[in-house]
């Protein structure tokens, strides 16, 4: 069975009322759950780029926390991952998690 991927950022106190700051930190704890759980099951990114209809640049730019995908496309990203997408922003931290799905 395939291991679960995950990303935390803690953001410091002195950017933790600034939404842009904080959103960027999702950005980049997500790139980094989505390329660890590819990387897990062993998909490059030209072939995940296929099954979830994105470009590769789209891919690495996902991966590399350079977008902040919307709900849709997450659920996309999830399904192709066999995961669950676990998500949750806190004042001074964002964690991200990709659950695989139980066989």
């Amino acid at each position: 069975m395939s291991r679960g991927a995950h990303a935390s950022r803690t953001i410091p106190e002195k950017h933790r009322t600034d939404p842009v700051y904080v959103e960027a930190g999702a950005a980049i704890a997500l790139g980094q759950a989505v390329y660890d759980r590819r990387a897990s099951l062993g998909i490059d990114q030209a072939s995940f780029a296929e099954r979830t209809g994105l470009s590769t640049e789209d891919i690495d730019r996902i991966e590399g926390g350079g977008a902040a995908p919307a709900p849709p496309l997450l659920r996309v990203l999830a399904r192709v991952l066999d995961a669950t997408l676990d998500m949750s922003i806190g004042a001074d931290e964002v964690h991200v998690s990709f659950v695989p799905h139980a066989i």
